[in-house]
């Protein structure tokens, strides 16, 4: 068989595209928990105050100031990052083929943390726009170490290439390492941790506009890219040769999605702590949907990766009311079995 026969053997196939009416239904749960996300908690809220709310805004009303500074802030940081996460997640199983990899089980929401905790503890810095450069340079610093350690087992070995259960193995080390060191440097100055512990465990609660401001630039960036990137990444998942009949370049391919990951993962992690599970739980549901074509994939996962953060987030309101539970735990409790789902069939093997 030829490359162009095998090239378009392999190739997406236009039939599983996503209906309108998932599409439709995406859209409409993610308006149907935005609204939600603004009326729930403590204090209830109805639709006709948050419409009064964002048309005329009135500092004296104590309903307005809850939705005003405390819910929107929080609904659209759930909805910037969840897509985040989410994208992020996509990316890094369609460019290493392995559909076990997400930015926190390959360690990457792990090192932009670290990295905050560097600059909280070291340098004393307590504001976003402060540390968020950290958490991006933690977050490529990360995958470049996970990918490399990876590699070296195949120079060792003379075959096989990051495997996915090499970058596996490696993410899971060092986000173990980095985990144990970022804990040492909390017990030393917890005073200075006193605002994080919240962050740490991730969630989008008690964050401000300036936060939303801060981030959305940079994850923005990274979903533009990640789109333009849609198309190289379905010939990468074809193998190198086939990839290379196609014209594709790996180094560009795969650079521009390091670049995408950085600043949607670290941007996230800054704003929200590392929350995990949604960049590998949302792509798998997606895949379901729509077939192995990343033009597809990436854009549905924008839509159902907020969906799931907003879901967790609003869910953690109500579980124990009226006290409240961290996102990034509920998003924990239900990745977990998934992930031991997943790593159990024989597919997991790659994509």
């Amino acid at each position: 068989m030829s490359i162009e026969t095998a090239a378009r053997a392999a190739a997406p196939k236009p039939g599983r595209a996503p209906g309108l009416a998932t599409v439709m239904l995406g859209l409409v749960l993610l308006a149907g928990l935005s609204i939600a996300s603004l009326s729930l908690g403590v204090r209830s809220i109805s639709v006709q105050t948050m419409v009064d709310t964002l048309l005329a805004f009135d500092d004296r009303l104590v309903d307005h100031v809850v939705v005003m500074d405390y819910r929107l802030p929080r609904t659209l940081l759930a909805l910037l990052c969840g897509s985040a996460f989410g994208v992020s997640g996509a990316l890094i199983q369609a460019a290493t083929r392995n559909p076990l990899a997400d930015p926190g089980i390959l360690g990457v929401n792990a090192g932009a943390a670290f990295f905050v905790t560097l600059a909280v503890g070291l340098f004393g810095f307590q504001s976003i726009n402060a540390y968020l450069g950290f958490a991006l340079l933690g977050a490529v610093l990360v995958t470049l170490a996970v990918y490399g350690l990876s590699m070296m087992g195949s120079g060792l070995a003379g075959r096989g290439g990051a495997t996915p259960v090499r970058l596996v193995l490696a993410g899971v080390a060092l986000s173990a390492l980095f985990g144990g060191i970022g804990s040492s440097i909390t017990l030393l100055n917890p005073q200075a941790f006193d605002a994080m512990r919240q962050w740490s465990i991730g969630a989008v609660a008690g964050r401000d506009m300036a936060v939303v401001a801060a981030v959305a630039p940079f994850i923005g960036i990274g979903l533009l890219i990640a789109l333009l990137s849609a198309r190289s990444l379905n010939a990468v998942a074809l193998g190198e040769d086939l990839a290379a009949a196609f014209g594709a370049s790996l180094v560009r391919t795969r650079i521009l999605t390091l670049i995408a990951v950085t600043l949607l993962s670290g941007a996230a992690t800054a704003a929200c702590g590392p929350i995990g599970f949604i960049g590998l739980m949302v792509p798998h549901a997606v895949r379901w949907l729509t077939g192995p074509d990343q033009r597809r994939i990436i854009p549905m996962t924008m839509i159902y990766a907020p969906v799931l953060l907003l879901a967790a987030d609003i869910a953690g309101r109500l579980v124990l009311y009226p006290g409240e539970l961290e996102a990034g735990i509920v998003t924990a409790f239900l990745g977990s079995p998934v992930l031991i789902a997943l790593a159990r069939r024989r597919q997991a093997g790659g994509l």
